[in-house]
């Protein structure tokens, strides 16, 4: 494969392979592939997160979360965890203390990253090699230059010094025992500047005793032909055992990585949930999924794999970002279903819609409920949530009907699964599922100059034929609505001090415009057991918030077994 730009590839570089086709066997792995265990060494799952996925803009991780990160690693099964750099800066060195002393690994071995030695300067004398050794961690990664650019300008000293630097200190580090990885930084764009330092430099590391020599898309401009040419080229001129690290800046760090598979790599380096500097980097989960189900290979423990998408959101909740609710495999809408079509395929065959069965990367297929819903749609979503049908096609076409009825009027069912099964239960038991019925509504909110602003919500309702009345303060209008509500509802309900809400969302529809628009709002309500979002929608924020309120409690309610009364 000839790729404009770069150098040409041997003609025994290897070709892509073809996708696996839903719901047959996985193909055989290719030529160079060996469906080996993850114990055996003949394939490596590399992680630095903690390293190199900690340099994402909004991520700063204490020396507790890593810990915690380290173990959800350990669990998922990779081959080695990159802890950081020691001796870099005290929080990464507290961390590979700590991590040894603390955390029984049983799948992973920890690995300290550095670079090679200065200019001029003996590995043996060199402090920052010193601090990798202090580490203790049986692993060392060092980072190389191999772009000739970089070696001049970067670390201002000559081709020829840089490649004693790789030799010197990977025979430093592996005459005390280590296991030495480099990282040849910025290698595709200094592979296309002068192809023959590139590998002169891979070769340097291999030859000192490297026992893998990492090809870095540190720019992550690269495209997956391009990375595969390379690749193939390099290991057919070196016979070193390379690895990729591939970022994400032109979208194909998961391509890019699967495509140094294909042209020979046996280590892959990449971060949970893609996190990384920049854009990020090769996200660790589907690079893993795709080895597994896809290729064939086995490239993590027995039953890791279904554990994917628990450690994926696990992780994230540690570093305090939102998990994506699109990443593939992982995400909650990854194996979510909304058109009609879809439906009615997938009623006969879950296959056809889908390339894997969610369950074994641990996740779930989900059926969403809108105004593109059928038949099927409706079928399916209510055995998801364990409402039986009956097979009723009068009351099926009533329900979608009913559906998109109110989905013209602004509701969206999507992402308010509480909200449309107590609609589906109405329509079922035929009558509202109501736990008290709403006389009306007042809110008083007084901001004066000076002071802090007041928020007073009262409200008469009804409950088992008896008319209460009662008022509230609260730190918004919503607040105190809700508390308002509660100070009525728990004296006969006492199970709904239980709840809190969790979420709040508004959106302003577009049917109107500016301060005459209609709202509709989302709320996230959670118990001790599970978490369920309602949906409310009206000529102000308040009316639909009160919507919405009303039926987070009758979902909990029912959760509680508690029947209705209205």
């Amino acid at each position: 494969m000839e790729v404009p730009g770069l150098p040409k590839p041997p003609t025994a570089a290897s070709a892509p392979r073809p996708p696996a086709r839903p719901g047959s066997a996985p193909p055989p792995p290719p030529a160079q592939h060996h469906a080996r265990g993850p114990a055996d060494d003949g394939f490596h799952v590399f992680d630095t997160t903690l390293r190199d996925g900690a340099q994402r803009e909004g991520i700063n991780l204490t020396v507790r979360d890593k810990l915690a990160i380290a173990r959800h690693l350990d669990d998922f099964g990779v081959g080695f965890i990159e802890g950081g750099w020691p001796g870099a800066n005290p929080r990464d060195t507290e961390f590979f203390a700590r991590a040894q002393a603390e955390i029984d690994f049983r799948h992973a071995q920890l690995v300290a990253f550095g670079a090679t030695r200065r200019p001029g300067v003996k590995a043996s004398e060199d402090l920052q090699v010193k601090a990798l050794l202090d580490s203790g961690a049986p692993v060392v990664t060092l980072v190389a230059k191999s772009h000739d650019r970089h070696v001049e300008l970067a670390l201002r000293t000559t081709l020829d010094e840089n490649l004693e630097m790789v030799r010197d200190t990977v025979s430093h580090l592996r005459s005390h025992g280590r296991r030495v990885f480099v990282d040849c930084e910025h290698f595709f764009d200094g592979y296309t500047a002068d192809p023959a330092y590139a590998t002169e430099v891979v070769r340097a590391a291999a030859g000192a005793g490297a026992d893998v020599v990492v090809l870095c898309d540190t720019n992550g401009g690269m495209l997956p032909a391009q990375v595969q040419a390379v690749v193939a080229a390099v290991l057919a001129d070196t016979g070193a055992r390379l690895g990729i690290h591939a970022q994400d800046d032109s979208g194909c760090a998961i391509a890019n990585t699967l495509a140094a598979v294909d042209a020979g790599a046996t280590h892959v380096q990449c971060t949970a949930n893609g996190y990384g500097e920049r854009v990020g980097n090769a996200n660790l989960f589907p690079v893993s999924a795709a080895l597994e189900l896809k290729y064939g290979m086995r490239v993590l423990p027995a039953g890791a794999l279904g554990e994917m998408t628990r450690i994926s959101h696990a992780i994230a909740e540690i570093v305090n970002l939102a998990p994506s609710t699109h990443q593939p495999y992982v995400g909650v809408s990854a194996f979510a279903h909304k058109a009609g079509l879809h439906a009615s395929a997938i009623k006969v065959d879950p296959d056809l819609y889908q390339h894997i069965d969610p369950a074994l990367v641990g996740n779930r297929m989900r059926m969403l409920v809108s105004d593109m819903a059928g038949r099927a749609s409706v079928e399916l979503k209510a055995k998801e949530l364990g409402v039986d049908l009956g097979g009723d096609r009068d009351l099926i076409g009533r329900i979608v009907a009913r559906v998109k009825e109110r989905e013209l009027s602004g509701y969206t069912y999507e992402a308010a699964d509480a909200s449309f099964e107590l609609l589906l239960r109405e329509q079922v038991q035929g009558r509202p599922q109501r736990y008290f019925r709403l006389e009306s509504w007042r809110i008083i909110a007084e901001d004066r100059p000076g002071c802090e602003q007041s928020n007073e919500a009262s409200v008469k309702l009804w409950i088992r034929g008896e008319r209460l009345v009662r008022a509230a303060e609260g730190t918004g209008p919503v607040n105190a609505l809700d508390r308002a509500l509660r100070a009525a509802l728990e004296t006969i309900y006492p199970e709904l001090a239980k709840l809190e809400l969790v979420d709040y969302k508004v959106r302003i529809l577009e049917q109107a415009h500016g301060t005459t628009s209609a709202a509709r709002v989302l709320i996230s309500t959670a118990d001790a057991s599970g978490e369920w979002s309602t949906v409310g929608v009206g000529a102000n924020v308040i009316a639909a918030s009160g919507q919405a309120l009303e039926d987070a409690y009758a979902y909990g309610l029912l959760r509680a077994g508690v029947e209705p009364t209205e």
